[in-house]
């Protein structure tokens, strides 16, 4: 592992610790050149997911823009930073286990707004304002009316 600090290619294993339900592992490290101390993450990977987007383009699927996207939608909402770590782990698995190399980016967004759906109502609505790309306030108006139609058990409540 290359250190952030030097980028020397050397590091030694300080402390390892299962993270995330044990679905990663959490590894401290000190470099051997700098003696700088730093944290890597490794996560079991099923397959590379390629992401097809809207236009046709094709990218590699990235973990951590799902997780920022979710972050933003959940930004000073009462959603612990674990809970936000166990839905894009929830999400990433189950996109890695459907098989499939190549996944839609609408399907990675109706994925993360049916978890929003059920973790958050407001970071759902922010997810998709711009998921679905809101451009007039009847946007907003006519999702917080699916909302209402879905019924009491998926409001926020205080």
């Amino acid at each position: 592992m290359r250190c952030p600090f030097c980028d020397n290619p050397d590091s030694q294993v300080k402390d390892s610790r299962p993270n995330e339900e044990g679905s990663a592992i959490r590894r401290r490290r000190a470099c051997l050149s700098c003696g700088q101390r730093f944290t890597t993450v490794e996560r079991v990977q099923l397959r590379d997911l390629v992401v097809v987007k809207a236009d046709g383009r094709r990218a590699p699927f990235e973990r951590e823009k799902l997780a920022r996207s979710i972050r933003i939608a959940l930004r000073k909402r009462p959603v612990p930073d674990s809970r936000i770590e166990q839905i894009v782990s929830g999400l990433v698995r189950q996109l890695e286990a459907s098989g499939e190399t190549e996944v839609l980016s609408v399907r990675i967004g109706a994925l993360a707004m049916d978890v929003l759906r059920e973790v958050d109502t407001v970071g759902y609505v922010r997810f998709a304002s711009v998921y679905r790309d809101f451009t007039e306030a009847k946007d907003f108006s006519e999702i917080l009316t699916s909302m209402d139609r879905l019924g009491p058990e998926n409001q926020e409540k205080d």
